[in-house]
């Protein structure tokens, strides 16, 4: 990587805030994971540490060590206390064993053979049965017990609480992406971090449809109440008209819904590939076996909301009926 690579991966978006990319840029994570160090002195807060690419590490020693510098602080403060994890999603949790690794380096090349206090590790608990693709448990089984301050109870991660106040920062619990996302209010720069429920780019894909919504709902009346104008997402650019896009999304998802529905209305039994053969039909094939995916998780949300019922058959082979009002 030459140094305007290295130059456009780090960006400071605020005197409180800089984004280190992760490195990692591909179709779904689009530049790659954003990671963004909070804090105007030693010791920061870091939210996310990539997916783990080699690449990743200098750039956040570089972040961090300018960082430092800027804010003139004291040498003998660890580079960071508290690192937030804002799901288990591996792009967001694979770099967590380099990261703590890093800190430790740092620290001895400033204070020698002083005593090292690693940070500590916060994440909201997961709700949700294991994941075959989750990499937490594997990586915590890892790290060094040293590498980290574990929590009263004697567990890796602090476990976080929706409305926490931490470092300055509010935790909102905004699952639907994933049972344990969050989202953090950054009050400083009037911004909320928003993961991966809201992208810079896009829309976000989510694992449960009537949690999702409720979690964008949520995001915008605190965002309205707090005056949280922009986002700082986990994939793409910082959104300027944060409270727009999220209004956006709800309205991108109520959209699709309301199709939905039209067609149930002659009430026949309309299964989920039948849905998406008619509403996908100027789209590529490629493209709807995924959107499969996203219209079985809508017709799950309309069945939870008692519009619809199911009459059997599951994922893309499920039949669907309107239920009619008296």
């Amino acid at each position: 990587m030459n140094n305007l690579e290295a130059l456009a991966s780090i960006s400071r978006l605020s005197e409180n805030v800089v984004r280190v990319l992760g490195q990692n840029p591909g179709k779904f994570t689009l530049q790659g994971t954003n990671t963004y160090i909070i804090g105007r002195k030693r010791p920061f807060t870091l939210v996310d540490t990539g997916e783990g690419r080699v690449e990743y590490t200098p750039l956040l020693e570089t972040a961090l060590q300018d960082a430092g510098k800027e804010s003139a602080s004291d040498e003998h403060e660890v580079d960071v206390s508290d690192i937030i994890i804002s799901h288990w999603h591996g792009d967001h949790v694979g770099g967590l064993p380099a990261v703590l690794g890093l800190l430790r380096q740092l620290w001895n090349e400033r204070n020698g053979g002083a005593p090292f206090k690693p940070p500590r590790l916060h994440k909201f608990p997961s709700l949700q049965t294991p994941n075959a693709h989750d990499q937490l448990p594997s990586i915590l089984a890892s790290l060094p017990p040293d590498s980290y301050t574990s929590s009263p109870a004697g567990n890796p991660f602090h476990e976080l609480t929706d409305g926490q106040a931490l470092v300055n920062l509010r935790v909102l619990h905004t699952p639907g992406h994933t049972t344990d996302s969050i989202a953090l209010h950054v009050p400083s720069d009037k911004a909320l971090y928003t993961a991966d429920t809201v992208l810079g780019q896009g829309t976000a894909v989510f694992e449960d449809l009537a949690a999702y919504m409720r979690s964008l709902q949520r995001m915008l009346t605190f965002a309205r109440e707090q005056g949280a104008d922009k986002l700082y997402p986990g994939h793409g650019p910082v959104v300027v008209q944060g409270k727009e896009l999220i209004e956006t999304y709800i309205a991108h998802r109520q959209d699709r819904e309301n199709q939905l529905l039209e067609l149930l209305k002659d009430e026949k039994p309309w299964s989920t590939w039948t849905m998406v053969t008619t509403l996908y039909k100027s789209y590529p094939e490629s493209l709807w076996l995924p959107a499969a995916h996203s219209v079985d998780l809508h017709m799950k949300k309309l069945e939870e909301d008692g519009a619809v019922r199911k009459l059997g058959g599951e994922g893309k082979d499920a039949e669907w009926q309107v239920v009619q009002t008296k």
